[in-house]
C-alpha cells in the first residue's frame, strides 16, 4: 500500500482543517495509508517534506497564504513553490501543492470550501494531483 504525508501549514487552522479534510477524504478512499505532520507555516512546508522524502511515496503540501501591504507575500509564495517544484523533480516523488494563495480572508475561504463559491478545494485538486501521477503510466500504442 502506498504511503502519502500531508504537511499542513497550520498558520491559518480553520482554513487547513478543511483542506486536510478534503484531501484525506479522497486519498482513503482510493485505499492509500496516510499520515499527517504539522507544521507552522508554509515557509516550512520543503523542510518537513524533505527529512521524510524517504518515508513516503508522494506528499501533499497544504497552507493558506493571505496577501498583506509588503512584499513578505510573493517572496514567501514563490520560495516555497520554487522548493515544493525541486524536491518533487529532485527525488522523483509527487507532490501536491494544495496551498492557497488569496488577495484576502474571503478568497481562502472559498478555496477551502468554508464559503460556498464553486471554487474548487484546494486540498482536493492536490490528493487528485498526486492520485493522478502514482495511477498514471505510460500507455502502449
Amino acid at each position: 500500500m502506498k504511503k502519502i504525508l500531508i504537511v499542513n501549514a497550520s498558520y491559518y487552522k480553520d482554513i487547513t482543517d478543511e483542506l486536510v479534510k478534503s484531501s484525506s477524504i479522497i486519498l482513503k478512499k482510493n485505499k492509500y495509508k496516510i499520515s499527517i505532520l504539522t507544521v507552522p507555516g508554509v515557509f516550512e512546508i520543503p523542510v518537513a517534506i524533505k527529512k521524510n522524502i524517504k518515508k513516503f511515496d508522494a506528499f501533499i503540501a497544504l497552507g493558506c497564504v493571505i496577501k498583506g501591504n509588503t512584499p513578505h507575500f510573493d517572496l514567501i509564495c514563490k520560495s516555497i513553490f520554487n522548493s515544493i517544484s525541486l524536491l518533487s523533480i529532485t527525488y522523483n516523488k509527487p507532490i501536491g501543492n494544495g496551498i492557497i494563495t488569496a488577495n484576502n480572508i474571503k478568497q481562502a475561504k472559498e478555496r477551502c470550501g468554508m464559503i460556498k463559491s464553486g471554487k474548487p478545494n484546494k486540498g482536493a485538486e492536490a490528493a487528485n494531483a498526486v492520485l493522478s501521477i502514482l495511477n498514471n503510466g505510460p500507455k502502449k500504442i
